[in-house]
C-alpha cells in the first residue's frame, strides 16, 4: 500500500520539543488526529543524539487526506502550541514504496 509519509522534526530549547509533544499527547490532540480519515499514524520520537528535538512521523493515505487534515480547527491549535513552545520545523516527505521481497533477509521478523 502506497502512503504520504510526513517526518517533522521539532527543535526548541530547553526540553521545549518534549514538553509540546506531551501536551499534544496529554490534551487530546494527537488522539484526534490519529482518528481523522486517511490518518495511518501519528507517533512522536526522540532521536538519540538530540535531547532538544522530537521527530513527529506522520502518515495518510493521500495528499487529500493530509490536505483535509490542514483544514481543520486542530491546525490552529497544534499552531499556537508551536509557538507557545518557541519550535523550529524541518520538514520531510516521501511516499512508501511497496514490501520487496529481497529485503526479507535483511528484516527480523
Amino acid at each position: 500500500m502506497l502512503m504520504l509519509v510526513i517526518n517533522i522534526y521539532y527543535s526548541g530549547n530547553n526540553g521545549a520539543a518534549k514538553a509540546f509533544a506531551k501536551e499534544m499527547e496529554e490534551s487530546g490532540l494527537a488522539s484526534l488526529i490519529r482518528q481523522e480519515a486517511g490518518n495511518l499514524g501519528y507517533e512522536y520520537f526522540y532521536p538519540f543524539v538530540d535531547d532538544e528535538t522530537i521527530l513527529l512521523i506522520d502518515k495518510w493515505t493521500d495528499q487529500k487526506a493530509l490536505d483535509a487534515h490542514h483544514q481543520t480547527p486542530m491546525m490552529g491549535q497544534i499552531a499556537k502550541l508551536r509557538s507557545k513552545y518557541d519550535l523550529n520545523m524541518k520538514v520531510e516527505r516521501y511516499l512508501s514504496l511497496p514490501d520487496n521481497p529481497s529485503d526479507d533477509v535483511f528484516i527480523r521478523h
